[in-house]
């Protein structure tokens, strides 16, 4: 653990039994608490920065298959990206994780990479495959038209 500011070194280890291949990390400052995902066990696992506790916060019967891959935080909100097999990302409240929003994909987005809110409500995300070329790689903003569950 290091300081935020400055990027000195904290005392203290954050052990996480169970973890198996931690693929993305955000911290949340409201709530003090680090969201990592786990690509191997479809999970995210929320682990507390104060006393150091843990949880499997995320598990593969919430996301439903959907691979968890990289994590964004909009205040509350996590936003999942799943590489595969799904094209979509998901947003979550981080108080109580509720599924708030799934966004789906044209079809010529066959691959995203990571997802991010914006500060007016859409989302941008960096993918593979465009409406002119399925190899080109390309950044593009959606639109909040998604389902709300």
């Amino acid at each position: 653990m290091y300081t935020a500011d400055t990027l000195s070194p904290l005392d203290g280890v954050i052990n996480v039994d169970g973890m198996r291949c931690p693929c993305d990390i955000v911290v949340c400052r409201h709530d003090r608490q680090l969201y990592v995902a786990d690509w191997v066990i479809d999970c995210i696992w929320r682990v507390s920065v104060d006393d150091k506790s843990y949880v499997k916060w995320l598990t593969e019967s919430i996301t439903d298959r959907f691979a968890v891959d990289s994590l964004s935080l909009t205040s509350r909100r996590l936003i999942v990206t799943s590489l595969l097999p799904s094209r979509s990302v998901r947003q979550y409240d981080t108080t109580d994780t509720q599924l708030l929003c799934d966004v789906s994909f044209p079809g010529y987005m066959w691959r995203v990479y990571h997802g991010v809110e914006t500060t007016h409500g859409t989302f941008v995300v960096a993918h593979r495959g465009t409406a002119e070329d399925e190899e080109r790689y390309a950044v593009s903003e959606l639109f909040r038209l998604c389902h709300v569950c």
